[in-house]
């Protein structure tokens, strides 16, 4: 049989001994004179031209076109900026627009090597997508030097792609997730293919691992298709890629089993003819896989390709400096000769280096680049790689439907997540091709699972669990749905990513990278809104069911704390019905970060719909059936932000008006988080006349809170009178045991409330100063006998989590 090589039970010791008819598995290809003579010659004038500009931006600031011989002062004080991945880089951007000009098609493309801004922005420049977003970036002599001389300078270009390049739907500061975001792009956009350079040394992180099987999750029916390039040029900043160290037969044996379809392109002589046949080939296969399916017949598990371009580091760039290799090595990472500024040998050699591309070919005297170098560029603008509108202004707003005929009456039980999945299944009635659930394997465990019955899973790779244009992706990989979940949300589509609460915190670095990207974007003048990025937690450390330990983490509250308050929101609904309303809010709201938590479990509606509406439009409200006097003139307030330590603040006040009806008590629930913020820190924040008309002006106050206690210690800091503050929150206590226990565990239990609310009451009310040492022991005591039962029992007591009766 052929391939059965393949599965041999006792492979080779040595990988490069694999038989070589796993290459039977690679695509060939006959390349030679693929191209027509000036087809060829204007795609090599187009990369000759844009290389030339990307090894200037990294040196120059001044003579951008070579016009006298170099001095040090045309230099730049500073040298920022990767050449060594530049030239592969505008490489395939010149066949994509090769691509795009011969058939037609919308595409982006989607850069890997986060450094690799002067390969971008070159080729931005030549095909004129600077201009009609900075009308200062001209395309001639004045413009050139304003792209070349800003580029890593104070208040110029980054190093690496951000929101302010155009075309751009990836922040490229940090490795590995370019791919998760070119498939997120193509989902429910049928006509796009995203073109997504893979770097060898991306390749070694575990997000990129995990996302090469994202195509799984596209259906060729409905969505469009990437095309991965996946460019080894073998060295990272000083050390030898991974795949820099595999040969042809181990790589096409890996994709290969990937699923993919391979093709190496590595043929130096005549690469341009090679890459051509090769992007033409990729087109072709998608087109066969995408009619296949949209004839009605699709093709079971197809083969969708991945071209392996390797190439030198460096290319064309200085071969060796001072006896050390520069061209295809790690010498050419950054910059190739980093003492020009102040070297006459090392600014010789540059001068040399930069008059090897003959600018003066490239780029008539006014600047303008010549027409040769134009000819490959697509015609109409919104075909342009920058100039798509896909990247920067094609958001669809999201219909949400009625939230409160799906709300549990006041005084029932309802679970948040259980309200939630009820919501969400008309959510994608409603928006069938613009909105969909990442979700890392959690869904039905997380109770969301009522938008299943109407719309199945995504996954596509064989029949039996063929999707069938389901709007929920489920991947057991955090990366790789944070990944789809940006790409999708910056191509103008809505998506939302529910998950276990302890696991969020996988995808931090990408949400704060996103947060980045958002900022940048809204700081453009010509980036329209985009959705929300919006995360449900829940699955919580308070109602952990059979989870120990390793499933308590609620740091990604945190997390979102700490970015830029424009973006941060952070919502802890206190019941089903403030769920609902926060939800519908979120995936209404635009260009924000919102994160929501909250409970999986049954618990008490408090508010009816109506009522639920409007505390979580003010962000928190008095409680007035939990306190005392509704809420006037109380002695200490309590403060529940959360769902489960919040029923713990209402037992606590039930429990403190039978035991201590002298203590005059006032119940607040907070539900938008960044309320809290000092006065002006925050859009949300309340003013210091509305926090003390909420709290009292001079009271003791006691937050009993589902987070981190020093989270509450930061937001609150800044506000006056904090010494009467008292605070319990997560502590990292508890383990596999009863809900009530972790209350117990992490002092947020009714009675750890109570005793706080006595030892506070005491120091402004006498009636209950007299009495407190006793009721506090008293209630010390319940804390002993309840953990007795549960440790004895195995379980709470039965009527632990009974509504709390006010009479």
């Amino acid at each position: 049989m052929p391939g059965q090589e393949l599965f041999q039970p006792n492979p080779p010791a040595d990988p490069s001994q694999l038989p070589d008819s796993i290459l039977e598995y690679s695509v060939k290809l006959n390349t030679k004179d693929y191209l027509k003579p000036d087809e060829l010659k204007n795609i090599q004038m187009f990369r000759r031209a844009a290389d030339y500009i990307a090894a200037a931006m990294i040196f120059l600031n001044d003579n951008v076109l070579l016009k006298d011989k170099l001095t040090h002062d045309q230099i730049k004080p500073r040298l920022l900026g990767h050449w060594g991945t530049c030239p592969g880089l505008t490489m395939v951007y010149a066949h994509i627009n090769r691509l795009i000009r011969n058939n037609g098609i919308e595409a982006l493309y989607v850069v890997g090597p986060g450094h690799g801004a002067p390969a971008i922005l070159s080729c931005l420049w030549l095909e004129d997508s600077m201009s009609p977003f900075m009308p200062e970036i001209t395309q001639d002599n004045a413009g050139l030097k304003k792209l070349i001389s800003r580029f890593s300078a104070p208040g110029g270009f980054p190093s690496h792609i951000n929101a302010a390049t155009p075309g751009a739907i990836h922040e490229g500061g940090e490795l590995g997730y370019a791919l998760s975001v070119s498939f997120g792009a193509v989902m429910d956009k049928p006509d796009l293919v995203v073109a997504c350079i893979v770097g060898d040394g991306e390749a070694e992180t575990g997000p990129t691992a995990t996302a090469w099987h994202a195509y799984k999750y596209i259906d060729p029916a409905e969505s469009g298709a990437v095309i991965p390039i996946v460019h080894v040029n073998g060295f990272k900043i000083s050390e030898r890629t991974i795949y820099g160290t595999m040969d042809n037969k181990e790589m096409t044996a890996l994709f290969t089993g990937y699923g993919y379809q391979v093709r190496i392109v590595e043929d130096l002589e005549n690469i341009d003819q090679d890459l051509a046949a090769s992007m033409d080939w990729a087109l072709g296969e998608i087109r066969t896989i995408q009619k296949a399916a949209r004839s009605g017949n699709p093709i079971v598990k197809p083969r969708w390709p991945v071209l392996i371009l390797r190439t030198p580091k460096g290319w064309f760039g200085p071969k060796a400096f001072h006896g050390e290799l520069i061209e295809g090595s790690f010498h050419s990472h950054q910059v190739p000769l980093p003492n020009a500024k102040t070297s006459d040998e090392e600014l010789s050699a540059l001068h040399d280096w930069l008059s090897s591309y003959k600018p003066e070919e490239l780029f008539t005297e006014s600047g303008v680049p010549v027409p040769e170098v134009l000819s490959i560029i697509p015609e109409k603008a919104q075909l342009k790689l920058g100039q798509n509108p896909d990247s920067y202004s094609t958001y669809v707003p999201l219909i949400t439907p009625d939230w409160k005929p799906l709300c549990g009456e006041r005084g029932s039980q309802d679970s948040c997540m259980k309200a939630v999945g009820r919501f969400l299944k008309e959510v994608v009635k409603e928006n069938p091709t613009t909105f969909r659930v990442f979700s890392p394997d959690e869904l039905v465990s997380n109770k969301l699972d009522a938008v299943l019955d109407d719309s199945g899973r995504n996954f596509q790779w064989d029949i039996a669990s063929r999707g069938k244009g389901g709007r929920v992706i489920e991947i057991l990989s955090e990366h790789t749905c944070q990944g789809m979940l940006q790409g999708y949300t910056l191509t103008g589509r809505t998506g939302l990513f529910p998950s276990y609460e302890a696991f969020l915190g996988i995808v931090h670095t990408m949400m704060v990278q996103y947060a980045k990207f958002a900022k940048m974007a809204v700081e453009t003048t010509w980036r329209q809104d985009v959705g929300s990025l919006n995360y449900i937690e829940t699955s919580t450390w308070a109602r952990q069911e059979h989870n120990g330990f390793s499933h308590q983490n609620p740091s990604f509250i945190g997390a979102v704390l700490n970015l830029k308050a424009r973006f941060a929101r952070v919502y802890l609904p206190p019941d089903a019905n403030c769920f609902l309303s926060t939800v519908s809010h979120c995936l209404r709201a635009k260009n924000y970060v919102n994160l929501m938590v909250g409970s999986k479990q049954p618990t008490p509606v408090w508010l009816s719909p109506e009522e639920a509406d409007q505390h979580c439009i003010a962000g928190a409200s008095i409680w007035k059936f939990a306190s005392t006097d509704g809420g006037v003139d109380p002695d200490v307030t309590l403060v529940g932000i959360g769902v489960e330590v919040t029923f713990e603040v209402i037992a606590a006040a039930a429990l403190l008006r039978k035991l201590v009806p002298e203590l005059r008590v006032r119940v607040v629930n907070v539900t938008d988080l960044m309320i809290l913020s000092s006065s002006g820190t925050h859009p949300h924040s309340l003013t210091d006349e509305a926090f003390d008309s909420l709290f009292t002006k001079d009271k003791p106050i006691h937050f009993n809170y589902h987070g981190y206690p020093i989270e509450l210690k930061g937001l609150l800091f800044g506000r006056p009178r904090l010494d009467r503050i008292t605070m319990e929150g997560y502590k990292e206590e508890g383990t596999t045991t009863s809900p009530f226990d972790m209350m117990l565990c992490n002092n947020t239990s009714r009675y750890d409330v109570a005793i706080a609310a006595v030892r506070a009451g005491a120091r402004v009310n006498p009636k209950v100063a007299v009495d407190a040492h006793a009721k506090e022991s008293y209630i010390k005591h319940l804390i002993k006998k309840d953990r007795d039962f549960i440790l004895e029992h195995g379980k709470d007591q039965d009527d632990c989590f009974d509504t709390p009766k006010f009479d």
